[in-house]
């Protein structure tokens, strides 16, 4: 297996999303199809079936594409230290041996954290090119007042943190505020500077898919580098029908004004086979383009060790204890 199946991630040269006016018009127009949609995702496990070293490949792939995340209330700096370090070496050398890929072809795609401890990670990956994320402007209830929550984007962008994932207030959409909506994203695209820009819609806590997509829209236009579906702190996280409905608003966002939007599932994704069903639905919906660090991120922690599980069974031929692949 080449190393080139999976190059490794790094703080890239990265057009961002210029932004451009809000097309009320569009957004009043937005239809979602739930039954269609429901049926789309059904059949995605039994018609993409990835085997053998193919499989391998994929799972690469799979981790150069996951924002390696902590944001746990008892999260403390040597946990992020560690963090990082499994995200700089995400797979023991020996597997990586018997694939045939070279170990410092693998790298995450970046390492997520709280506001506070974004010191920590960016002390800890030193002279690395390992992006760090931090999550902010009031993670995750977006409640705390809106100037602090522009302040706390702007302190990330000063601290040196390479994207920004900030969290939109629920009751424009749920208000149907739209205006609304697009002035507050807009006015984080603005504290972001050049930074990377992540905008989470908590899609658990919109109530309907068409608010999920017209939220996606709005985000999309106010200027987002990518849409993400949760903050993993919601009842209902990341599902394959938002998936659905966030990637055909980004594919139209892309066909209406030649900006690629990237999009990132959070929360709930834990098992490599779940990996593989994202991947296989952004690329025949997006195209391969969209399977690089640059445009898709999986928002995850306990994934990347379902991985390193499957790929020593790739290599090996056996499965091992989780245990045998700690995050740190």
């Amino acid at each position: 297996m080449s190393s080139q199946t999976a190059a490794g991630s790094g703080r890239r040269n990265v057009r961002h999303n210029p932004g451009c006016s809000l097309d009320l018009d569009r957004i009043s127009s937005t239809r979602v199809n739930l039954s269609a949609v429901e049926r789309r995702v059904a059949t995605l496990a039994g018609r993409r079936s990835i085997k053998a070293q193919w499989q391998a490949a994929w799972l690469l792939r799979a981790i150069t594409l996951i924002d390696l995340t902590t944001l746990s209330g008892d999260d403390t700096c040597n946990r992020v230290v560690r963090l990082v370090a499994k995200a700089l070496k995400p797979v023991r050398s020996d597997i990586l041996d018997s694939l045939g890929v070279a170990p410092a072809s693998i790298r995450v795609g970046a390492v997520c954290v709280y506001h506070g401890m974004a010191e920590c990670a960016l002390k800890a990956r030193g002279s690395s090119d390992l992006p760090v994320a931090v999550v902010s402007t009031g993670f995750p209830a977006g409640l705390s007042p809106f100037n602090m929550r522009c302040e706390e984007a702007r302190r990330s962008v000063e601290l040196g943190c390479d994207e920004v994932d900030i969290v939109i207030s629920r009751r424009h959409v749920l208000a149907g505020n739209w205006q609304a909506l697009y002035e507050e994203v807009s006015a984080f695209r603005e504290a972001c500077g050049n930074t990377h820009m992540k905008a989470i819609l908590a899609t658990g806590e919109l109530g309907t898919l068409r608010n999920v997509a017209k939220a996606s829209h709005v985000c999309m236009m106010a200027g987002a580098d990518f849409i993400k579906t949760s903050t993993g702190k919601e009842s209902v996280n990341a599902t394959l029908p938002v998936a659905l409905v966030m990637l055909r608003a980004i594919r139209e966002h892309h066909h209406a004004t030649g900006v690629a939007v990237g999009f990132k599932p959070a929360g709930g994704i834990s098992r490599a086979k779940q990996a593989l069903l994202y991947m296989t639905l952004v690329k025949e919906e997006l195209g391969r383009a969209w399977l690089a660090p640059e445009r898709f991120r999986f928002g995850a922690s306990s994934l990347l060790t379902d991985i390193e599980r499957q790929l020593e069974h790739h290599a090996t031929g056996r499965y091992s204890a989780g245990f045998r692949h700690a995050m740190g």
